[in-house]
């Protein structure tokens, strides 16, 4: 199986609600889809969102890396020798993850159809369902309280809950409203999407623990090139801390490994480039008993049925943050995984089990 070309298409998608985080502001989900087209006719298919503000990666640049750099050092490389695709893939360009990501991923969907299997059974095949959480993004206290309430009644037993805008006080007081109008059930995980600093940090989770929160995890509380500082919040809180943005690559996840600096890692295929480094970011993870999640960026179903194929695949990654494509104003991929509320179902097509006929439609309105 021989790459014969590699496209990219730009797609743009609103959200039914601004999603807004320490970081930014999202109201479109933006992103280049990448379609690889074997020589026998086999179509893989991979998608790149950009975030500037935590991969650097641009519509822009995403398209370039793509175009001009990687697809002419893959093009007539066979498939079949992956691990010399993956390790060009991976050379072709310095950072750039989001771009390697949505190749990686095409690549991936090819391998499947060439085995013959959905890629979740391909990569290990765990499980074949997972259950999401729902993300309330920070707005003030009683809004915040009110999207809650609405996801809990939807179906959803898991909260993301962001915070890390304004005063420590006022994270404080978001969390306690969400969790005086949910109740005691549904967990709550916090992301504070680098926004306190360690000191803060410690405070925010003592406070929070002194008054009963009942906090599953705190997620990437500090900068992301703080790994002391990271390692800090987690020596001196009881709350587990879990690295985000501090782990991009299995080189990163060893140091924070290494270091003790976090209870758990949350892998983004956006952050690791793609399957390929993520998988070996979990195996490094399992080895010293650390546990994963995988999560997503604000992505289309294309990227999550993805990322949930990998996540579905290995008993290590035992908690999942796919709720991005029940964000959006509508759905444009056809086929990939399906949602019944909270619950996840792969497809049992080969590779990432899109409906190629449904999937050749996209773009071509752009072109009338």
């Amino acid at each position: 199986m021989r790459i014969q070309s590699i496209e990219t298409i730009p797609v743009a998608v609103p959200l039914t609600k601004p999603f807004k985080t320490a970081l930014r502001t999202v109201t479109t989900a933006y992103a280049i889809y990448v379609k690889i087209t074997s020589v026998d006719g086999q179509i893989g298919w991979g998608e790149a969102p950009p975030t500037h503000v935590i991969t650097g990666d641009s519509l822009g640049s995403i398209t370039y890396a793509i175009e001009e750099v990687i697809a002419p050092l893959l093009i007539g490389k066979d498939l079949r020798n992956r691990e010399e695709v993956f390790r060009l893939l991976k050379r072709s360009i310095v950072r750039n993850t989001s771009a390697k990501a949505a190749v990686d991923m095409a690549i991936h969907d090819l391998l499947g159809q060439l085995a013959g299997l959905p890629l979740y059974q391909l990569l290990g095949g765990f499980r074949d369902k997972i259950e999401t959480d729902f993300t309330v993004s920070v707005n003030d206290a009683a809004e915040m309280a009110d999207d809650a309430e609405r996801y809990i009644a939807d179906g959803f037993n898991v909260l993301k809950v962001k915070v890390g805008i304004g005063e420590i006080g006022e994270d404080i007081e978001r969390i306690m409203a969400i969790r005086e109008r949910v109740g005691a059930g549904p967990k709550i995980r916090l992301d504070a999407n680098q926004g306190w600093k360690p000191k803060e940090a410690v405070f925010a989770i003592g406070k929070m623990e002194d008054a009963g929160l009942d906090i599953e995890l705190i997620e990437q509380p500090v900068a992301a090139d703080d790994i002391e500082g990271l390692r800090y919040v987690t020596k001196h809180t009881l709350t587990p801390i879990m690295a985000d943005e501090s782990v991009f690559s299995a080189k990163d996840a060893l140091r924070v490994l290494e270091m003790r600096a976090a209870d758990l890692i949350n892998i983004k295929l956006m952050k690791s480039g793609g399957i390929h480094e993520a998988l070996k970011i979990n195996a490094l993870a399992e080895t010293y008993g650390v546990e994963c999640m995988v999560g997503s960026m604000i992505e289309t179903k294309l990227g999550i049925t993805a990322a949930a194929h990998l996540a579905a695949s290995q008993p290590n990654i035992t908690r999942f943050d796919f709720d991005a494509p029940l964000m959006l104003a509508e759905d444009i991929v056809a086929g990939g995984i399906t949602y019944d509320g909270r619950v996840i179902q792969l497809p049992k097509w080969p590779g990432l089990g899109l409906d190629q006929e449904g999937m050749g439609r996209i773009g071509k309105e752009e072109e009338h």
